[in-house]
């Protein structure tokens, strides 16, 4: 796959069509901007810089991705809130072998109690493997590396 314009492009309609899934609340949707056998994980800076594998939030596979839709719309109690993603503009780092595209892209999420003001919630940098697939272009690993060492008492939604 050859980096031009109409793949960074692609790559940033891909991160668009995530925020706007993901904001809306429509869970359901989550799962079908990843691969089958993708891996997405919430890791902290330190852990990530240190090469150490704990993360906050780690599933693999879409049907792990699926677990946790069901998670959040059946079976999770917790205060609702809404989430506002503001995604920087992607940096595409290269192409691998298998034609995969290694991106990189800042993030801020917001947070809304329904009660209350809006938070920043989450910030940090995604760090993508992205991939080709009949469907259009997919994630086939998102890791989330945020900043903050402390976060709020529990991470519902994905990031």
């Amino acid at each position: 796959m050859k980096l031009d314009f109409d793949t960074w492009l692609a790559v940033v309609q891909l991160q668009a069509d995530y925020a706007a899934a993901v904001d809306s609340g429509r869970w359901e949707l989550w799962p079908d901007f990843f691969t089958d056998d993708c891996v997405y994980k919430l890791q902290p800076r330190e852990n990530h810089e240190r090469g150490f594998p704990l993360s906050t939030l780690a599933f693999d596979g879409k049907a792990s991705l699926r677990d946790r839709v069901y998670g959040i719309q059946e079976t999770l109690f917790h205060d609702p809130y809404y989430q506002r993603h503001v995604v920087g503009t992607p940096v595409l780092r290269g192409v691998e072998g298998d034609g995969a595209i290694r991106c990189e892209s800042n993030y801020a999420v917001f947070r809304t109690k329904l009660n209350g003001l809006s938070t920043v919630f989450n910030v940090g940098r995604y760090l993508d493997r992205v991939v080709r697939t009949p469907d259009g272009l997919r994630f086939a690993e998102r890791v989330a590396v945020y900043d903050s060492e402390m976060i709020p008492n529990s991470i519902i939604y994905p990031i």
